[in-house]
């Protein structure tokens, strides 16, 4: 697929692929994951994706699962799963990101076959450690995770579930849950947007193709979009299923993200 000029391609149906000749294939994407955001009341938050989006029960896991240090509810609609964690602890590194941020998104979680590979080929070409491969397990399997760090206070997750068959992750078990609303037609998340430090897009852009591998998609700059708030937003695309929208922030946000379905 020639990337050479985009902007009259009106819709793509993406596969598992190579499309984008520019982007590199040491890191491997199968696709998001999922998409962990720290909130002031996980339960609650729930209860919002569910009724306003149409959002299902899938996972829980609190202190009736033995964890003492937060609780999480997961959602999922099609191919999209949430996670809303609200920590027990009000000085916890969870509190604190709450504190700063608000409600947010803090972890990226991504699908690969080999997350030792991809932290391995992460980290050797300069992303930041926040998590080496660790091996997560239950009854139900095993589950590889490691993570880096990104802009801001977000990080990417690499995960590795082929070895794994409960219905999220080691330490969660199944939300049974009467109130099932309908679905509102969510198919997957479509791409990422990530709200880097003034100035700083042009280095984060750099991060995404030397780190992991991503190839220019399609750039604006003012003409095409600005407010008091974003200029010069740039489209980053990936080998596979795998795109992110880096958008320089006027009056930044120290870093965030938000997901697009």
């Amino acid at each position: 697929m020639s990337t050479d000029n985009l902007t009259n391609i009106k819709n793509y149906d993406y596969g598992i692929e190579k499309i984008f000749d520019k982007a590199q294939d040491f890191l491997p994407i199968n696709g998001t994951d999922y998409v962990e955001l720290y909130v002031g009341n996980a339960k609650q938050a729930a209860h919002f994706y569910k009724t306003a989006m149409g959002f299902q029960s899938l996972a829980y896991c609190g202190l009736e699962t033995g964890n003492r240090e937060y609780c999480s509810y997961v959602v999922v609609q099609d191919k999209i799963r949430l996670v809303l964690t609200t920590p027990f602890n009000p000085d916890s590194e969870i509190s604190d990101h709450i504190r700063r941020h608000g409600d947010g998104v803090k972890v990226i979680a991504l699908w690969v076959d080999d997350a030792t590979s991809a932290y391995t080929e992460t980290t050797s070409r300069g992303a930041i450690s926040v998590m080496e491969p660790t091996t997560f397990e239950d009854k139900d399997g095993k589950v590889v995770k490691s993570a880096i760090k990104t802009y801001g206070d977000t990080i990417h997750m690499f995960v590795e579930r082929k070895n794994y068959n409960g219905v999220f992750l080691p330490g969660f078990e199944k939300w049974e849950s009467d109130y099932a609303p309908t679905s509102t037609g969510l198919k997957f998340i479509d791409h990422m947007v990530g709200n880097v430090e003034l100035g700083d897009m042009n280095k984060w852009a750099e991060f995404y193709a030397r780190v992991m591998g991503f190839a220019n998609l399609i750039t604006f700059d003012d003409k095409d979009i600005s407010t008091q708030y974003t200029a010069h937003p740039r489209h980053y695309g990936g080998q596979r299923r795998r795109r992110i929208f880096i958008a320089d922030i006027y009056k930044t946000s120290r870093g965030s993200a938000y997901p697009i379905f």
